[in-house]
């Protein structure tokens, strides 16, 4: 269960790279990795540049004209895809 409260952690065998507005996130221990396109990247980028999850939807709500429930469903399946592939981990926000 992921909790608004909590904030990503990019863990130190993780690997991301930007290119023309698009990311790729690989995983060393397990050379696993995911692609996100630019509305992913946008997310990445509020993800990681706040203290909390919560921060980072009020970010992007603000940024993107989408629904609430919409922003908030597709950033927990992006969260979730993230933390099953060991890309990032969920810390308490400080």
């Amino acid at each position: 269960m992921i909790s608004f409260t909590q904030r990503i952690a990019i863990p130190e065998n993780v690997l991301v790279r930007e290119l023309d507005g698009e990311s790729v996130l690989l995983n060393l221990d397990t050379e696993r990795y995911h692609g996100l396109d630019e509305a992913g990247t946008g997310f990445w980028r509020a993800l990681s540049e706040t203290g909390s999850i919560q921060a980072a939807y009020d970010r992007l709500l603000a940024e993107y004209e989408v629904a609430p429930e919409t922003l908030r469903g597709d950033l927990e399946r992006l969260i979730g895809e993230l933390v099953a592939q060991g890309l990032i981990a969920l810390e308490p926000a400080e």
